[in-house]
């Protein structure tokens, strides 16, 4: 028997493992661990401290050093930075988790790639629609290499499997058009003024990062763990707002059903334009283009609250009652869900569901078991996650390319902003069915083209496709 079919039955027989360099090693020899890097060590850090804690933690940065005291509690061993940058310096790091801001998320991605280490980034990976190409194309140029995962952890319920197969295996007829949504609402008048002075131990211009200077005001930082995003990311420098927030959980309802591409065309209609905050009540919509199993379709999103929800299937009632959901529109029906839970719904003459035949137990989308430990096992294994950069990518692109039709009329073209009235529709045409004040809209769509990140009839739209960067920050280090 050769040198190497001796190893591999030697392994499958008393459960060992042959590392990539060819050496034999236990299943628990700590050579099978990760090395772990912590960027960010609070807040949605916490989430993590359990799957990862047997795994190697060997590097813990935060800018606010009480933070990176709590997480070094945990793991004692571990080297302790206050600024991301420094992290990269230290050689025996493998793999990153990064629970950082979001404008910083691209960057530290872009990092971690650049080197070929393995990275599981809380959402959004990009806080525009550059960002997160350049993040795509990074991982796509080495996805053989690392693993990566974008920390859309909702993913993992069952109901998005169940979804899927409703949407694919045609519950619903042929599919028509797609519909996601959240009820979040925080409205702001504008970036607080400077108010006092950091505390000794939270380095500020960290924090700040690549984003423009902003004066301190503890008002960034009043919410605690896991919901202090909620304090800042509503604002055009430091976040997307709704979208970087619960719209990358809710479209992902969506979108994994879809085997969504990148959109061909985007148009928004939202609140009146603020310069400094992102709008909380909008309505976007994308042309998706067909793939090998449906045509072309509509996919809107909606947020806010209030009046801005798709209309309702007939009868179902308002489907605010799903507070972060999704629904389908089929020749047949309709399907509505949210996280955990989905209804279908027939309708029309031919909505007898005689045409539908549900797949076989053995043929259900497995479960994907732990999120976190996904991303682990692809890391030690074959590099296959379910929210890579790829699918994760292309999702935030075109929410974010959503965002950037709402802001580009009122920003470079305001005279072409047209008010869209209040709707009495209750719900039997088609559009929002809008309940607040007025909206306000560009002339026209923009025309995107996927393959280049380029707006193709509004050149204007493509000075928002980027970000300005404060020096010394670079986002594909």
């Amino acid at each position: 028997m050769r040198r190497r079919g001796f190893l591999k039955t030697a392994a499958a027989g008393a459960g060992l493992l042959i590392l990539r360099s060819g050496m034999l090693r236990g299943a628990d020899a700590p050579s099978n661990k990760l090395n772990i890097a912590m960027i960010g060590t609070w807040g949605r850090a916490d989430a993590h401290f359990g799957v990862l804690k047997s795994e190697n933690i060997v590097a813990l940065c935060d800018v606010n050093e009480d933070h990176l005291a709590h997480a070094a509690k945990m793991f004692p061993n571990a080297k302790t930075y206050v600024d991301w940058r420094k992290v990269f310096d230290q050689k025996d790091i493998n793999a990153v988790v990064c629970c950082t801001t979001d404008f910083t998320h691209a960057f530290i991605a872009n990092w971690a790639l650049n080197r070929n280490l393995h990275i599981y980034c809380e959402k959004p990976i990009g806080n525009c629609v550059e960002e997160c190409r350049v993040v795509r194309a990074n991982y796509l140029k080495r996805k053989d290499k690392v693993a990566t995962q974008v920390g859309t952890q909702r993913h993992a319920i069952d109901n998005f499997a169940r979804v899927k197969e409703l949407v694919r295996d045609g519950a619903i007829g042929e599919l028509q058009a797609a519909y996601a949504w959240g009820d979040r609402n925080i409205p702001k008048p504008g970036y607080m003024v400077g108010e006092g002075q950091p505390p000794d131990n939270f380095h500020y211009d960290l924090w700040l990062g690549p984003s423009p200077y902003h004066p301190y005001n503890a008002g960034y930082f009043k919410g605690g763990p896991g919901a202090n995003c909620l304090s800042w990311n509503m604002y055009w420098d430091f976040g997307s707002g709704q979208i970087g927030d619960m719209g990358s959980h809710t479209m992902d309802l969506a979108w994994n059903a879809l085997d969504a591409d990148l959109p061909t065309s985007a148009e928004a209609e939202g609140e009146k334009y603020n310069p400094d905050v992102t709008p909380p009540s909008m309505h976007t919509s994308f042309d998706i283009p067909a793939n090998d199993w449906r045509k072309e379709i509509r996919l809107h999103w909606y947020q806010g609250g209030g009046g801005m929800f798709p209309n309702p299937p007939p009868g179902f009632g308002d489907v605010s009652r799903f507070g972060h959901g999704a629904m389908f529109k089929g020749t047949q029906g309709f399907i509505v869900a949210d996280f955990d839970q989905r209804v279908v719904i027939p309708y029309g003459k031919e909505a007898n569901m005689t045409y539908y035949k549900p797949r076989p137990k053995d043929q259900l989308i497995p479960p994907l078991g732990g999120f976190q430990q996904e991303w682990i096992n692809a890391a030690k294994g074959n590099m296959k996650t379910t929210c890579n950069f790829d699918y994760g990518g292309k999702l935030i692109e075109t929410m974010l390319l959503g965002l950037l039709a709402y802001r580009v009329w009122p920003q470079f073209l305001p005279d072409q902003v047209k008010e869209v009235p209040a709707s009495k529709d209750k719900g039997k045409g088609k559009g929002p069915k809008q309940q607040g004040p007025p909206l306000f809209t560009g002339p026209k769509k923009l025309e995107y083209d996927g393959a280049k990140g380029r707006v193709t009839n509004c050149e204007e739209a493509n000075q928002l496709i980027s970000r300005k960067y404060r020096e010394g920050w670079v986002l594909d280090g």
